[in-house]
């Protein structure tokens, strides 16, 4: 098979699912432990190649939650969010949704419009000098129970403080435990407000979750949906109404949702007919990107170029951007693969 690497580095792209904190580069975490020394986190970047090693989903949480504390400061929130916009420009993408969890900066401390400011700031600079548009998700940490949903629903919907870039609402965290019913009040706020709907489900648990999450929450997207593959009459559901899912197969072999990438139910969800996108979710935790990961998908799919072109425009698809940005980009992936392809 052809090597797609350098067809994917150059290629256009958009991104559903990654998260904030968890695309903090090494050297961006060493430069938040040094900052913060009474972190168990390393402050060398090569050390953070074992620490982000995780036994099982538990575990990355835990890690993840580490890494969340070093972030205590506006000045560590705009560092974050504009070297994290630096690293996906370098890897073409276009157009990024970012999800954030603002409760866990504003229980430790950091000022609700300072935050604000912060992503805000960065987002327009990243704009401004790498031409990358971001926009946000705020997430519910489900592990922190109803009291987070209530901060991030007030947050999320408060107007004067909703941050401009604010699309869509959403609910991270771990699944087993965390029932999707019991945040519906949350969900339905936030739809009123506006805002879109794209729970994780489907990853730890079964593909019942993934049904709460459509049925109680709403979801346009759901993050991860790797359990669906077990109940075709959701798979047929999530065709029809082209509910995306935010594959992320990397992650789903890391965190040990699916035991080895050759077991990923991607085919299984392309051959169902649904809307799939591909993710790098939490890169330098899980010691990837989203180049890596379409190339993961090429070739579980067995893609071409035009197969992977035609991947990266589902993302553009399923996005919250506006029909003006969508067809740019689309544009841009059709002619980067037309020229490349003419070579």
């Amino acid at each position: 098979m052809t090597d797609l690497h350098p067809f994917i580095a150059g290629l256009p792209k958009a991104e559903l699912h990654v998260h904030h904190v968890g695309s903090a580069s090494p050297r961006i975490v060493a430069e938040l432990a040094a900052r913060h020394p009474d972190s168990k986190v390393p402050t060398d970047p090569e050390a953070l190649t074992d620490y982000f090693t995780f036994t099982d989903f538990a575990h990355f949480i835990d890690v993840y939650l580490s890494v969340v504390d070093l972030v205590r400061t506006p000045e560590d929130v705009r560092l974050l969010t504009f070297e994290v916009a630096r690293d996906m420009a370098r890897q073409n993408i276009r157009y990024a949704e970012l999800t954030i969890t603002p409760y866990s900066s504003t229980r430790r401390g950091i000022d609700e419009r300072a935050f604000m400011a912060a992503i805000e700031d960065a987002r327009k600079a990243a704009e401004a000098e790498f031409g990358t548009i971001l926009r946000w998700c705020f997430d519910i940490p489900g592990e922190a129970g109803l009291a987070s949903a209530e901060e991030t629903a007030r947050l999320a919907t408060t107007d004067g403080l909703r941050p401009e870039g604010l699309v869509s609402f959403g609910l991270g965290g771990p699944e087993i435990g965390v029932p999707r019913p019991q945040f519906k009040p949350y969900f339905d706020r936030a739809r009123a407000a506006g805002l879109h709907s794209v729970p994780h489900a489907g990853e730890t648990t079964g593909p019942q979750t993934v049904w709460d999450a459509i049925n109680d929450l709403g979801a346009e997207r759901v993050g991860h949906g790797t359990s669906s593959v077990q109940d075709p009459a959701l798979l047929a559901h999530l065709a029809e109404h082209r509910i995306a899912l935010e594959v992320c197969p990397t992650s789903n072999i890391a965190t040990r949702a699916v035991a080895t990438l050759d077991e990923h139910p991607i085919r299984q969800m392309v051959d169902a007919g649904v809307l799939v996108t591909v993710n790098s979710d939490d890169p330098p935790m899980f010691g990837t990107d989203l180049n890596n990961e379409y190339a993961v998908a090429a070739r579980l799919l067995g893609l071409d170029e035009r197969g992977v072109a035609a991947l990266a425009k589902n993302a553009v698809e399923a996005s919250f951007l506006d029909p003006a940005g969508k067809a740019r980009i689309a544009a841009e992936i059709d002619t980067y693969t037309d020229t490349w392809l003419a070579r």
